[in-house]
C-alpha cells in the first residue's frame, strides 16, 4: 500500500479524474460550474451540447469571441498541478465558416506567492498552431504536445492554459478530451491555491507525512501484528505427543511483530518483542518460529535472541538455525534459564518472577543491500507465514532416585494446530500417544478429536493455573477445538459462562 502523496480533495465528478498521474477534462458533466468548483478556469469558453457539434460524448468546449488574435481572450486553464513528463493531448476542430485566422496556443503559468489572490505568474508560451483555412469546417485534429522540460517532474506547481486565438468572423473552436500529465494539486476548500508542497527529506519518493523514517532512504513504512499497541499470546502444552496435564501454561509467550518496509514495499527488517510470562513445565523448553516459504538466504542477520545449548541448536553465521528449508529463528533455547525457575508464574500465592522480554531483530536488507537470496516483498511476509513452535524434552525412561531424567530433544517440535513442522522435527513422533497428525491429509498437531497442543490468542490470554486442564478453566474450549474453531469462537474471553476464574492465574 505504498503512498507517495495524499490528496486532500475527494473528486467524484465524471468530468475530472486524477488517475495514473493524469488530470483530465472531458466536459461530460455538461455544467462548466462543476469544473470551476474543482479549480478549472474558463474565459469566453462554454460547454455545447448542440446535436452534431460535440467531438465525443454529449458535450464539448466551445470558444467564445476571439477579438484581435489575443491569447488572453478565450481559454481553458487547468488547476494547479505537479506536472509530469509526457504529452498533453486533446482533440479540436473548427466549428464555423467565417473568420480570417484561427489557432491554439499553450502556456504554462508558474506560481507567484506575491500575486494574490490567484498567485499566478507570467504565462510562458511553449506551443502554437494555426489552422490554414478557417473558411471551411475542418475535421477533428488530435493534438499531441510534449510537456516542456522546464516544468516536467518539477517540485514546483504550474497551471497549463490552452488559448483559442484568431481574428475576424464568428467561427468557434470546438475542443474536447483534454489530458494533462501530472498530479492535481489545487485546494478547492482554500480558494484553489496550491496544496502544501511535498517534503521528502530522504529522497526515497515517499512524502515525509507518509514516511515513518523521513530521514532514512532505506526505510519507509511500519506494519504491526497483532497491532502497534496489542500483543498476542502463545500458550503451549509441552508433553506432546501425550496430552499431559493439558494446562497450557508450560510456555506462555506474549509477542508483537513490527515489519519495516522500504519505498518499494520490500521488507527491510522484522522486530519481534517476545515476553516470556510463564514456565509451567519443568522441561527446559525452547521457543522459536519458522517463516514459511522464506528461504534462509533471504535474511542477512538475526540478533537479540538467547541461545546457550549450541550442541543442540546449530546456528549459522546469519543467526538462523542451520539445516532448515525455510528461515527458522530460535528465540530462546531454555525457558527456565530465561525466566529463572521451573513452574514459574503458574501457582497462585507463589513467588512471582518478573516477565522477561527478548527483542529479536531479523534484517532482510542491510543499509540498502539485500541478503544474498534477494528481496522479500512485503506482501510475502503476512502474519500467516510466522509458524511458532516450542522444542520440548524427552524422558529417558530410566528412574534414578524417584527422578526420571530428561534430555532436550531438538526433534520434539510442538507447533500450533495445523502448522507444518520444520525440517529438523522428528516426524517419527507423529501418530504416537495422543497425537493424530496425518500429513497426507494436512492434519498436524491435533488429537483424534482436533484438540491442539498450542493456542495463539491475538487479544491476549489468561492461562490456567498449574495442573488445571485448560477445558476446566475455559468451559467451551473442547467444543471450540473439536469444531475446528466454528463453535464458541470467543471461548477465551471474559463473557459470561466462558470461564472459571478460580482456575485462571
Amino acid at each position: 500500500m505504498k503512498k507517495l502523496f495524499l490528496l486532500s480533495v475527494l473528486i467524484t465528478l465524471v468530468s475530472f479524474s486524477e488517475s495514473m498521474a493524469q488530470v483530465t477534462l472531458n466536459c461530460e458533466s455538461g455544467n462548466r460550474a462543476i469544473e470551476q468548483g474543482n479549480c478549472w478556469g474558463f474565459a469566453q469558453a462554454t460547454y455545447t451540447g448542440t446535436p452534431g457539434v460535440p467531438i465525443t460524448g454529449s458535450w464539448s468546449l466551445q470558444s467564445g469571441s476571439i477579438p484581435g488574435n489575443s491569447p488572453d481572450a478565450s481559454w481553458l486553464k487547468t488547476p494547479w498541478m505537479l506536472v509530469s513528463s509526457g504529452n498533453i493531448t486533446f482533440n479540436a476542430r473548427l466549428g464555423g465558416l467565417t473568420g480570417t485566422t484561427r489557432g491554439i496556443e499553450l502556456f504554462y503559468i508558474p506560481y507567484d506567492g506575491n500575486n494574490p489572490p490567484a498567485y499566478e505568474g507570467t504565462p510562458v508560451s511553449f506551443y502554437s498552431y494555426n489552422w490554414p483555412a478557417p473558411g471551411i469546417i475542418t475535421p477533428v485534429m488530435a493534438f499531441v504536445v510534449p510537456v516542456p522540460g522546464a516544468i516536467a517532474n518539477s517540485a514546483a506547481v504550474y497551471k497549463i492554459r490552452v488559448s483559442f486565438t484568431g481574428e475576424g468572423g464568428l467561427a468557434p473552436i470546438i475542443s474536447d478530451d483534454f489530458v494533462f500529465p501530472g498530479l492535481y494539486w489545487s485546494d478547492p476548500a482554500n480558494g484553489c491555491i496550491p496544496q502544501a508542497p511535498v517534503q521528502d527529506s530522504d529522497g526515497d519518493g515517499v512524502a515525509n507525512t507518509d514516511d515513518a523514517y523521513p530521514n532514512d532512504p532505506n526505510k519507509a513504512y511500519n506494519s504491526y501484528f497483532p497491532s502497534a499497541t496489542q500483543a498476542g499470546t502463545l500458550a503451549f502444552e509441552d508433553l506432546w505427543p501425550a496430552k499431559g496435564d493439558y494446562d497450557f501454561n508450560d510456555v506462555v509467550v506474549d509477542y508483537k511483530l513490527q515489519t519495516v518496509t522500504n519505498a518499494a514495499n520490500n521488507v527491510v527488517e522484522v522486530n519481534g518483542a517476545f515476553t516470556l510470562r510463564a514456565t509451567g513445565g519443568c522441561f527446559n523448553d525452547g521457543f522459536g518460529f519458522q517463516i514459511d516459504g522464506i528461504t534462509p538466504d533471504k535474511i542477512c542477520s538475526v540478533n537479540g535472541n538467547s541461545i546457550s545449548h549450541v550442541t543442540i541448536y546449530s546456528i549459522g553465521p546469519n543467526g538462523l538455525e542451520t539445516g532448515q528449508t525455510y528461515a527458522t529463528c530460535i528465540v530462546f533455547d531454555d525457558s527456565h534459564r530465561v525466566l529463572g525457575l521451573c513452574q514459574g508464574n503458574t501457582e497462585k500465592g507463589a513467588a512471582f518472577s518478573p516477565y522477561v522480554t527478548l527483542n529479536v531483530r531479523l534484517v532482510f536488507i542491510n543499509n540498502g543491500i539485500p541478503a544474498p537470496g534477494g528481496v522479500v516483498a512485503g506482501s510475502q511476509l503476512t502474519p500467516a507465514v510466522f509458524n511458532f513452535f516450542i522444542v520440548g524434552e524427552t524422558l529417558t525412561g530410566q528412574v534414578i532416585g524417584n527422578v526420571q531424567p530428561t534430555f532436550q530433544d531438538r526433534g520434539k517440535e510442538i507447533h500450533l494446530a495445523g502448522r507444518v513442522p520444520t525440517s529438523r522435527a522428528n516426524t517419527a513422533l507423529f501418530g504416537t500417544r495422543d497425537d493424530d497428525t496425518r500429513p497426507g491429509e494436512g492434519k498436524y498437531y491435533k488429537t483424534a478429536n482436533n484438540l491442539p497442543w498450542g493456542v495463539n490468542i491475538l487479544q491476549g490470554f489468561d492461562y490456567p493455573i498449574e495442573k488445571t486442564p485448560v477445558n476446566e478453566a475455559y468451559l467451551h474450549f473442547i467444543e471450540w477445538a473439536a469444531s475446528s474453531g466454528t463453535a464458541y469462537p470467543d471461548w477465551y474471553s471474559n463473557a459470561p459462562g466462558n470461564r472459571d476464574p478460580s482456575k485462571i492465574y
